[in-house]
């Protein structure tokens, strides 16, 4: 309507003017409602034609949005295990620091557990002390056993020392016996440090082996206990936390409840503008909003991001080969605005739902010299008919309280 006023006082109007004082019509006489089509009509199609493309290059040179919406993350509270609630420790709405318990679940089961991987550890270290026992016998052992061939062939020797002095008086049966006592020897020796080797090997190897495993398995167990709690991840403050003691909570079916994290106040708003403006929109225009939570308000903004690539022509891979029918749906071009001025979005509640103008601004290539002649005075005009567009955004920001308080129902 706005843009059909505008239109028409430069085409409409002065076609009247010209009926009525040049050519002497009167309304009522010559202009009557059968002939207000024939006497006006080069002032009406003006209108109209004008009114069109006043529309188009407003709307397309300065995009509108009525999607902007200041968008935020929550947090499930979710276990990482299965178990029985055994006592809540947060209410609805308590404000929570990151690592601070909000439930305990039933931890019976993980705690003889963890018991149990303790007592195979302290088993461990009861096996190094019997081990550090066994390798003293082994060396014992071994020594007794390296006497035992010292004198085995010590008598040997004596014995054949005695023959090669004087055959004859040691026999060879006794030699033979001395031979055999000292291979006999030679074997005790020999099984004596095997023995040993394998206590040096159980000590240096097998127990130290063992012992990780039992810490490993302590350290798992602790972690089993540790996951009976559930924790905040964030700070941030509890919202439609319904759980209740006695429950059975299972990570794969529902979050106990949600946090919404603590931010200093709104940063940045997103909104979805058209697909046929996605030449216009780029980094750095200005932009305006008005939210239905700040009534009577007028947010300057700027574009810090557009994203390059529509939520619409996402495809995720299944057994199926896409039709590219299934993706008529279009998509819009996600744009992030941030106030022009420090705290800008004050007192905007995070999830509100904005109204959101960008207005084209080629100032800079005006100012540069490499446009001239009729394309600088378009450009000129696109920028001043951004005046249109700020105009219409200020009527909705009137209009919109009562229309979301009267017309709507108050909803």
């Amino acid at each position: 309507m706005l843009e059909l006023l505008l239109c028409s006082s430069v085409t409409l109007l002065p076609d009247y003017l010209f009926r009525r004082f040049v050519q002497g019509k009167r309304i009522g006489a010559e202009i009557t409602l059968f002939s207000v089509w024939y006497e006006l009509r080069w002032g009406i199609i003006g209108c109209l034609l004008l009114t069109v493309m006043l529309i188009t290059v407003v709307f397309y040179n300065h995009p509108s949005s009525s999607t902007a919406t200041s968008a935020f993350r929550i947090v499930p509270i979710l276990s990482e295990t299965t178990g029985r609630v055994a006592e809540i420790l947060v209410a609805v709405n308590d404000d929570v620091t990151a690592g601070q318990p909000l439930v305990r679940l039933d931890s019976s089961a993980q705690a003889a557990a963890l018991d149990a991987a303790q007592r195979r550890a302290d088993e461990v270290d009861a096996a190094a002390v019997v081990a550090q026992t066994d390798l003293a016998a082994a060396e014992g052992h071994v020594t007794e056993a390296q006497g035992a061939l010292k004198q085995a062939q010590d008598q040997l020797d004596t014995k054949l020392e005695l023959q090669a002095k004087n055959p004859g008086v040691v026999t060879k049966r006794e030699i033979e016996q001395l031979e055999t006592a000292v291979a006999a020897r030679q074997g005790s020796v020999t099984s004596a440090l095997a023995s040993r080797d394998a206590v040096l090997a159980k000590i240096r190897v097998l127990l130290p082996a063992q012992k990780a495993s039992a810490d490993a398995a302590v350290a798992q167990a602790r972690v089993d206990l540790d996951k009976t709690v559930i924790r905040a991840g964030v700070d941030g403050r509890v919202e439609q936390f319904t759980l209740r003691v006695g429950e059975v909570v299972n990570p794969m079916l529902r979050p106990a409840g949600f946090l919404v994290p603590k931010a200093e106040g709104n940063t940045a708003l997103v909104a979805g503008f058209g697909q046929i403006e996605s030449q216009v929109l780029r980094v750095g225009l200005p932009a305006e909003v008005t939210c239905v939570t700040k009534p009577f308000t007028i947010i300057p903004m700027v574009v810090s991001q557009v994203q390059p690539v529509i939520a619409g022509g996402q495809v995720r891979v299944t057994d199926q080969l896409i039709d590219p029918t299934q993706l008529s749906q279009p998509g819009s071009i996600l744009v992030y605005l941030e106030p022009l001025y420090q705290g800008g979005l004050d007192g905007v509640p995070r999830g509100s739902t904005c109204l959101a103008n960008v207005y084209s601004n080629n100032h800079d290539l005006l100012a540069s010299g490499q446009v001239s002649g009729l394309r600088a005075a378009y450009l000129h005009a696109v920028d001043a008919l951004a005046m249109v567009h700020a105009l219409i955004l200020r009527i909705q920001m009137i209009v919109l309280p009562f229309e979301t308080l009267v017309f709507s129902g108050g909803h």
